[in-house]
C-alpha cells in the first residue's frame, strides 16, 4: 500500500470512513471501515464465519495505520463459483432430532409426513463452509480491497485532521493575542492601584501629611499579590507548544490534552491573582477558547 508523503506526519481525526472492493478468482470482497473517537485503540471485526481464522491478519494489517479510535471493520463476501463450497451434514444432530420429533409424535398422536424438511431446518444441522484449500485464495483476494479501504480511510482522517489542525492555530492566535493583553495591563494595574491608595489616603488624611514609604510599601504588597509574570511566561510557553506539537504531526492527542489542562490551570491562576476587571474579562474569554480546543483535540488521534 502507497501512501503520500508525510502520511504518517499529519494529524489526524479519530473519525473516519473508508470503503474497498476487489473481485477476482471468482470471488467479490467488499471492505467498509468506519471509526469515531475512542479513548483507546478499540478494533472491532464483522466477517463471515468461515473466515474467522484471517482475523488476526486482518486486525494486524489495520493496526499499522490505526492508532486510536473505536473502529468497526466490516466485510462482506460473494462467490460465483460453487466449486470452493462444501455442503456438510451434522448426522448425530439430525439423528438426535429425528428421534425427538418421533416421541412428540408417539407422546401426542400427531404425525407428520414432513419430519425430514423440519430436521433439515434446525440450526447446524445441514451448513455451507468454504473448503479449506481456498484460504490462501481468500486473503489474496481481500487484500486489494482491505488495502483501497484503509488508504480512503487514513485520508478521511488526515483530511478532517488538518481542518481541526487550522481551527486550533486559529483560536491559539485568539489566546496569544490576549495573554499579549494582560502582558501590557499587569503593571499598569499596579500603577493605577498606587495612584487610588494615594488619592484615598489624601481624601482621608486632609491636611496631613502622607507617608511615602508606607504606601510605596503597600503598592509593592498588591504588586507581589497580583503579579502574574510567571504564569504568563509559562502559558506563552504552553501556546508555542502547541503550535510546534500541531506542526511536528503524529499521534499527538493525548499530548495536546495534557498541554490544554495545564493552559487552563495558568489562566485561572492569573484570574484568581488579577484584582482587575479587565484582566477578569480577558480570562473569561480565554478559558472559553481553551475549552473549545479541548473540545476539538478529543476526537484526534
Amino acid at each position: 500500500m502507497f501512501f503520500r508523503k508525510g502520511v504518517n506526519s499529519m494529524v489526524r481525526s479519530m473519525t473516519g470512513y473508508g470503503k474497498g472492493e476487489h473481485m477476482a478468482n471468482d470471488y467479490c470482497f467488499v471492505v467498509e471501515i468506519k471509526s469515531v473517537n475512542h479513548r483507546y485503540n478499540d478494533i472491532s471485526i464483522k466477517l463471515p464465519r468461515f473466515m474467522n481464522e484471517l482475523e488476526d491478519a486482518i486486525r494486524k494489517k489495520a493496526m499499522q495505520y490505526i492508532a486510536r479510535g473505536k473502529t468497526d471493520i466490516y466485510i462482506t463476501f460473494e462467490t460465483f463459483s460453487n466449486q470452493d463450497v462444501v455442503v456438510k451434514i451434522n448426522e448425530p444432530l439430525a439423528k438426535a432430532y429425528t428421534e425427538k420429533l418421533y416421541e412428540l409424535e408417539q407422546k401426542f398422536g400427531v404425525y407428520s409426513k414432513y419430519k425430514l424438511d423440519l430436521v433439515a431446518r434446525f440450526a447446524d444441522v445441514i451448513s455451507v463452509e468454504k473448503a479449506e484449500e481456498q484460504k490462501d485464495i481468500l486473503w489474496e483476494t481481500l487484500l486489494p480491497a482491505l488495502d483501497e479501504a484503509i488508504l480512503k480511510f487514513v485520508e478521511m482522517r488526515q483530511k478532517e485532521g488538518e481542518a481541526l489542525v487550522n481551527d486550533i492555530l486559529k483560536k491559539r492566535e485568539l489566546i496569544q493575542q490576549m495573554t499579549e493583553k494582560i502582558k501590557y495591563r499587569s503593571p499598569i494595574v499596579v500603577k493605577e492601584y498606587k495612584e487610588k491608595l494615594q488619592n484615598r489616603m489624601k481624601e482621608l488624611l486632609s491636611g496631613i501629611e502622607i507617608d511615602e514609604q508606607r504606601i510605596a510599601m503597600e503598592t509593592a504588597l498588591f504588586a507581589d499579590r497580583s503579579c502574574v509574570d510567571e504564569e504568563i511566561t509559562r502559558l506563552e510557553s504552553h501556546i508555542i507548544q502547541l503550535k510546534e506539537i500541531l506542526q511536528k504531526g503524529g499521534q499527538v492527542g493525548r499530548k495536546l490534552d495534557f498541554l490544554v489542562q495545564e493552559m487552563n490551570r495558568e489562566v485561572n491562576t492569573i484570574a484568581s491573582k488579577a484584582n482587575d476587571v479587565e484582566i477578569t474579562g480577558i480570562t473569561i474569554e480565554m478559558k472559553s477558547e481553551i475549552e473549545k480546543i479541548r473540545e476539538q483535540i478529543q476526537n484526534i488521534e
